[in-house]
């Protein structure tokens, strides 16, 4: 065999190679049992304002408050109505990654870890004042959550130069400050990330949002990078992780819970159109 013609199978060889990575490559996500145990109830479309729909947070039975990546703006959407019922402009656009409610006050995470805080963000006046999280902006701040019991707003981080573990931080409401040690820390040598394939899936999880269930305080930590969903109880100990069909999510950036318990996730477009999920899980 000559040398070009060696050259020219060896190149059939890596195109078909990158052919199957690029397709098959996420494969396993749709093999895997708890991907199964996944139902999506409802979907429901985003508007082209919503395409890069980054973050959201239930506000009652019709409504839903939500940030996208690029504009600081809280879109207030209208579920019954599948409309946009309001813009919240509150400050200079930017990367924001999540948004969580207490109260009448909303809080907006920018990913560099800055927090807005929105006073009474559904009137016609609202106050906005600034956090800073002391924390590496390069920690690429994705999730916020509003954790009633112990008063305070759970902080989720993508990126973390260590990655045998994953903290999750916590940003105290009475004093406006993150507390010095991590609300949890997800240790990846974990029993329940071993069924993960190190190389496709990753055994670690890389948060793109959070939420803390209202009836009984675990903690859900949503991964867009490979999507899966982890479950904690309220001390932090994992429960039970979850691996859903990329078809299915293909980049979930939201996650909330209704007053009932009822579960919600958004995916960005990436280039199609946003979405809600209203999603059940197989409580085995």
């Amino acid at each position: 065999m000559n040398k070009t013609a060696l050259i020219i199978i060896l190149g059939a060889f890596a195109l078909v190679a990158l052919i199957y990575f690029a397709f098959d490559g996420i494969a396993p996500n749709r093999d895997f049992p708890t991907a199964k145990d996944v139902q999506i109830d409802k979907t429901w479309d985003m508007p082209i304002l919503l395409e890069e729909i980054s973050g959201i947070s239930w506000i009652d039975e019709d409504h839903m408050a939500c940030v996208e990546d690029e504009e600081a703006i809280i879109f207030i959407y209208n579920t019954k109505a599948s409309t946009i019922d309001k813009q919240i402009p509150f400050g200079e656009d930017g990367d924001y990654e999540g948004i969580a409610l207490v109260d009448n006050d909303a809080y907006v995470l920018r990913s560099d870890g800055t927090l807005f805080e929105v006073q009474n963000y559904r009137q016609d006046s609202i106050i906005v004042n600034e956090y800073a999280t002391g924390l590496p902006p390069e920690f690429n701040f994705e999730g916020v959550a509003y954790d009633k019991k112990n008063n305070r707003l759970l902080l989720a981080i993508k990126d973390k130069e260590e990655e045998k573990s994953k903290p999750i931080y916590a940003f105290n409401l009475k004093t406006k400050k993150v507390e010095e040690k991590p609300a949890f820390e997800i240790q990846f040598n974990d029993p329940a990330f071993k069924v993960l394939d190190q190389e496709i899936n990753h055994q670690i999880i890389r948060p793109s949002d959070l939420a803390v269930h209202p009836k009984n305080g675990d903690v859900y930590i949503l991964d867009a990078t490979n999507p899966k969903l982890l479950i904690l109880n309220s001390r932090g100990k994992i429960k039970k992780l979850h691996v859903f069909k990329e078809e299915q999510f293909g980049q979930p950036e939201g996650i909330t819970f209704d007053a009932a318990g009822n579960l919600y996730i958004s995916n960005e477009g990436a280039g199609g159109m946003g979405n809600i999920l209203k999603v059940t899980l197989d409580k085995k």
